[in-house]
């Protein structure tokens, strides 16, 4: 299971990393939508260029904080608020997210596949924990069958 954690958090860090790269350099296709969804929410607080930039600087150490397995739990939740900023779109820019419905645009399936991103988090945090556990259990169980091979 470890092997698998691991590749996961190397994932979450490439898609991270390689998509805020991206908006770091404005050179990111879903530009327009975060330009979009910029204007309906915040447009009138800050500078577009300026939000774009930091938002892919805050992916990019998302992705980082993945390939760090203490940071795990720190790495989940600010997936949650990634997550949480990246479905607004489904309900502030429904035009772009839907053909019809229950038929998403191209954009609209982008969004959704996050969900696997969302799931992947949950596993390699779980992971992580179980791990944990587990290392604590050891000195306890060796304490135990030594006490037990010294009452026999």
């Amino acid at each position: 299971m470890k092997i698998t954690s691991q590749i996961g958090r190397l994932s979450l860090f490439i898609i991270y990393f390689w998509f805020g790269i991206l908006k770091v350099f404005g050179l990111s296709p879903a530009e327009a939508l975060v330009e979009n969804l910029f204007q309906e929410t915040l447009g009138t607080w800050f500078d577009f260029s300026l939000f774009c930039m930091g938002f892919g600087m805050f992916e990019c150490l998302l992705g980082i904080l993945w390939l760090f397995p203490k940071l795990s739990k720190i790495a989940l939740y600010l997936l949650f608020f990634h997550m949480a900023t990246t479905f607004l779109p489904v309900l502030v820019l429904t035009e772009e997210i839907w053909q019809t419905w229950f038929t998403p645009t191209l954009v609209g399936q982008y969004i959704i596949k996050n969900l696997a991103l969302i799931s992947l988090g949950l596993f390699i945090t779980k992971s992580y924990d179980q791990e944990k556990s587990e290392e604590l259990k050891k000195p306890i169980l060796k304490i135990l069958r030594n006490q037990k091979e010294l009452a026999s």
